[in-house]
C-alpha cells in the first residue's frame, strides 16, 4: 500500500467510476473483477432485482465477510495469545527441568566424591538435601579450621 493517493477508473456493472485510494492497480483490479463477478452473481440468481438493489446485497455480503473475518481474526489473536502465554510456561518449566537436572548432576557428583555412589537418588528434593547436607559440612569444616586457626 502506498502513502499517496492514486486515482483509479473503474467500470462496474456498467457504469464508469473513479475511485481515490492508496491501494495499487493490480489490487483495484481484483476488486473491481469480484464486485463485477458478485453483482452477475446476484443479478443471475435474481433476475428481477435491479442494479441497485443488486449493489446493496453485494454490500451486504461485502460487510457479512468482513464481520466474519474480524470474528475469526480476533479469535486467532485471543489463540494467539494463548499459545504465547503456553510457551512462556513451556521455557520456565524447561529451565526448572534444567535447574533439576543440575542439582541432580551436582549431588551425583558429591556422592561420587564422598565414596557413596552406591547411593541412588530417587528425586529432585533428594538431590537438593544431599547438597544442603554437602554445604553444611563445608561451612562446619571452614567454622573448625578458623577456630584451629584462632
Amino acid at each position: 500500500m502506498s502513502d499517496q493517493k492514486t486515482r483509479y477508473k473503474a467500470t462496474i456493472d456498467g457504469q464508469n467510476y473513479t475511485i481515490i485510494g492508496h491501494e495499487s492497480k493490480i489490487h483495484m483490479d481484483l476488486v473491481v473483477r469480484l464486485v463485477n463477478e458478485q453483482l452477475n452473481e446476484i443479478k443471475a440468481l435474481s433476475p428481477q432485482i435491479d442494479s441497485e438493489q443488486a449493489a446493496i446485497l453485494a454490500c451486504v455480503n461485502a460487510i457479512s465477510d468482513q464481520v466474519k473475518k474480524q470474528e475469526r481474526l480476533l479469535d486467532l489473536e485471543a489463540e494467539n495469545r494463548e499459545l504465547h502465554q503456553k510457551t512462556i510456561k513451556l521455557v520456565e518449566l524447561e529451565n526448572r527441568i534444567k535447574r533439576i537436572e543440575a542439582i541432580e548432576k551436582e549431588a551425583k557428583d558429591i556422592l561420587e566424591r564422598t565414596g557413596r555412589s552406591d547411593v541412588k537418588i530417587a528425586n529432585h528434593v533428594e538431590a537438593q538435601q544431599i547438597l544442603n547436607e554437602e554445604r553444611k559440612r563445608t561451612i562446619q569444616e571452614k567454622a573448625n579450621q578458623q577456630v584451629q586457626e584462632g
